[in-house]
């Protein structure tokens, strides 16, 4: 129990401590100085200043014993006070500045003392004191200068007013960031006046420049128009072209399958050509070369045969012609011993006829009698059916009459008296080859 109670004792005593040390701890921040006042408040002497009855911090933290000492804060950041001044320029015209004044505590311990006995308690008036103060500066400055000099050179304003208001600055504890003149008006328009010379050159320049431009524009313009107009030109053409070498290529494309087609048709004809060839031509080759040569030793066998055969007709022909003419001369022999003997016979019958002509009629028609009977048989030749009557008698009593009627015998007769009777041949005699013509007998056909 005394332990806790203990252990509690020390844990309320430190938070009394830190409660306390936080009561009596001070922090200066990097942009504030701690302005601290009261017992024991004395800092260190500083260069420029006596002895001082308070006490500087900054950057850094240290104790304030409260109810004997006072800390408070003065702010070392920048601040800005604008400037609006009226005043007159050396030439007499009334102008009008305003500008910007950029400033601030300074950071050294005199400029922060300075500005702590001046302004600690009434930091918000700086920018009214800072206004006025450069007020003075500017007036007096600008009076000393022309109004070309105000527009033409204002680094020389702001240079000077610098400088003479740096003195007064410091005492205050202060310094310039930066002055800045933004704008000068006045009320004679001089200034507008001062430049018009100038911006009416420069307005004619502009004029002239844009002219120039505009020209130049409408060069520039035409010219792109024409580039385009080429470029419009130039890739029609080259579309063309391209046009032109795509159709040429599909139709070289076209050509090529064209060609392929072909040649594939042509390979496949000669495997064709020479599938047949192998299986077809070879075969038919070798058969007709056999036939050939078959054909060939056939007609050279015939031609052999035909040579022997023609050898041996020649020689039978020569035979024969010989047989023949030996022939020729014996039946010319011959027939002129038959010449002669039917001479003799012509003779002796023409003796005969002329000491006994019926015996010779009677011979003649002897011999003759044949054709007389076959030229009476023809009487009968369109009888189909015939009746004989009387027998033998009847039957030579119709011959009879057929030759009677047919004319035969009677025509023989006649032919045989005038084969004798006509030309004779030598010494009288009927010619040798005199012959009795048979005429024709015409029966009518009974029913």
């Amino acid at each position: 129990m005394p332990v806790i109670v203990a252990a509690v004792a020390v844990v309320v005593a430190i938070i009394v401590l830190i409660v306390l040390f936080k009561m009596v701890w001070r922090v200066a921040e990097p942009n504030e100085a701690l302005i601290i006042s009261g017992l024991g408040a004395k800092s260190k002497p500083i260069d420029g200043l006596d002895s001082l009855g308070f006490k500087i911090v900054t950057g850094k933290g240290t104790s304030v014993l409260p109810g004997f000492q006072v800390a408070r804060r003065l702010r070392l950041d920048s601040r800005a006070a604008n400037l609006e001044v009226k005043c007159v320029t050396q030439q007499g015209i009334p102008v009008k500045v305003r500008g910007v004044a950029i400033y601030k505590v300074g950071d050294d311990f005199v400029s922060i003392a300075n500005a702590a006995r001046r302004f600690l308690e009434q930091q918000g008036s700086m920018d009214a004191a800072i206004h006025e103060l450069f007020t003075g500066h500017l007036r007096s400055i600008i009076g000393n200068l022309t109004v070309e000099d105000l527009i033409l050179n204002r680094e020389r304003l702001t240079s000077e007013t610098r400088s003479s208001a740096a003195d007064e600055m410091s005492k205050l504890g202060l310094v310039v960031d930066s002055l800045q003149i933004q704008e000068i008006d006045d009320e004679t328009d001089y200034i507008t006046n001062l430049g018009r010379p100038h911006a009416a050159r420069i307005a004619s320049a502009a004029r002239i420049a844009e002219a120039e431009r505009d020209q130049e524009a409408t060069q520039r313009e035409q010219e792109a128009l024409r580039e385009n107009a080429a470029v419009i030109r130039d890739t029609e053409i080259k579309k063309a072209e391209y046009e032109g070498q795509v159709n040429q290529a599909a139709q070289q494309a076209r050509q090529e399958v064209i060609l392929k087609e072909t040649r594939n048709a042509e390979l496949e004809a000669e495997r064709t050509e020479k599938r047949l060839e192998s299986e077809v031509r070879k075969p038919a080759d070798a058969r007709a070369y056999e036939q050939v040569k078959l054909a060939e030793a056939d007609r050279e066998q015939r031609i052999a045969q035909a040579q022997a055969a023609a050898t041996e007709i020649q020689l039978k022909a020569q035979r024969e012609a010989e047989a023949t003419r030996i022939l020729g001369e014996a039946q010319a022999d011959a027939t002129r011993q038959k010449g002669l003997a039917e001479a003799e016979a012509i003779k002796a019958r023409a003796d005969a006829l002329a000491r006994n002509t019926d015996a010779v009629i009677a011979q003649q028609l002897a011999e003759q009698w044949p054709q007389i009977v076959e030229a009476g048989a023809k009487v009968f030749g369109n009888v189909d059916n015939m009746v004989v009557l009387n027998g033998a008698e009847g039957i030579e009593d119709m011959l009879a009459k057929a030759l009677t009627l047919g004319g035969t015998g009677l025509g023989v007769a006649r032919q045989l008296l005038a084969g004798m009777s006509g030309p004779t041949g030598q010494n009288g005699a009927a010619p040798a080859n005199a012959q009795i013509p048979t005429v024709p007998v015409e029966v009518p056909k009974e029913n």
